[in-house]
């Protein structure tokens, strides 16, 4: 179906015409329009023997008449669709220190690092949130919002297979990376706001304190899931043979415990590829997506094509005087 957003700016189609009305008429003059400098060469008076006047009056009208059918905006309905209603609004803070390059964890049978391994486990997660908006927070030395919260979840999971350890700086900043998630939810009705944040350390960089941190999440009634990674024994070929290492000495599982329990979310440990899989779909069951949903009407805006008309006729109108004259020379040559 056809039809206008912005209907009332027709009312400026008559403008031309009142002007004309209201305002004085310009002084014509009663000689030719244009002499040429040779002795007894001059063009006919335009008003008496040529109609571009009057033409170009017609194309200025038909111009002005595209110009404000473009500012009414012109849109075409498509069908209605039911789309899911919003349940959640979800960020998703990964940390991408340095830390994150270490393998020890399996995709498939191939060793991969911890953030490749999150890379591909949380892309799925993200593209089953349907019906939520979801964001992106990366954290290094400092935290960025990489993707604003949306609905568009395959540019989510886009951005985050694009991204990069060291992104964000070496070290980690869990405290910023929470500071800015709750500063971004704010706005959103209190029992949606969820984030997730998943690191393999402890905080030893940033501005704002863990602690301090914890409170303002929970202050704002922002539920924190929190999810450490990384194995806990890896063996490491050395000078005096094989021995066995803890590669997550340095996770700090008490302040992701604390963080969690005082939020309202819940801590998870990914030892391997299997276990982080299974805490997204565990999250996934703690926090549903909407099952309800509403009808949307898709709009193509069509103002662009009304707006090339007036430019193409307002062209028009402006050469028309001088393939007018070339008409003439010519004429006069032959």
């Amino acid at each position: 179906m056809f039809e206008l957003a912005w209907p009332w700016l027709l009312c400026a189609l008559p403008l031309p015409l009142i002007a004309a009305w209201v305002l004085p008429r310009a002084r014509s003059a009663t000689s030719a329009a244009l002499k040429l400098p040779h002795i007894g060469i001059q063009l006919p008076d335009s008003a008496n023997s040529s109609p571009v006047p009057n033409l170009r009056r017609i194309l200025a009208l038909l111009a002005w008449s595209l110009l404000v059918l473009s500012c009414a905006r012109p849109q075409w309905l498509g069908e209605p669709e039911d789309v899911p209603r919003s349940g959640r609004d979800l960020l998703l803070a990964v940390d991408t220190s340095g830390s994150m390059s270490i393998q020890d964890m399996q995709i498939g049978n191939r060793a991969t690092d911890r953030f490749s391994t999150v890379q591909v486990i949380a892309s799925d997660f993200i593209q089953r949130r349907v019906g939520d908006r979801v964001g992106l927070i990366l954290f290094g030395s400092r935290a960025y919002l990489l993707t604003p919260l949306t609905f568009d979840l395959k540019t989510v999971a886009k951005q985050l297979d694009e991204s990069a350890i060291g992104l964000a700086g070496r070290e980690t900043a869990i405290g910023d990376a929470v500071g800015l998630a709750v500063k971004r939810l704010l706005e959103r009705p209190q029992d949606q706001r969820v984030l997730i944040l998943l690191t393999d350390g402890v905080n030893n960089a940033g501005e704002l304190d863990p602690q301090k941190a914890i409170e303002l999440a929970e202050a704002n009634k922002v539920r924190i899931y929190t999810v450490g990674i990384g194995a806990e024994a890896v063996s490491v070929d050395s000078f005096f043979g094989s021995r066995m290492v803890n590669p997550s000495a340095d996770l700090d599982v008490a302040m992701l415990t604390k963080m969690a329990e005082k939020t309202g979310g819940k801590f998870f440990r990914a030892r391997d590829t299997a276990e982080l899989a299974g805490i997204y779909r565990e999250i996934n069951q703690l926090e549903p997506v909407a099952d309800k949903a509403e009808t949307l009407r898709p709009v193509k805006e069509l103002y662009d094509w009304p707006l090339a008309l007036a430019m193409l006729v307002a062209a028009l109108a402006l050469i028309l005087p001088w393939l007018n004259l070339t008409a003439w020379r010519r004429s006069k040559s032959s």
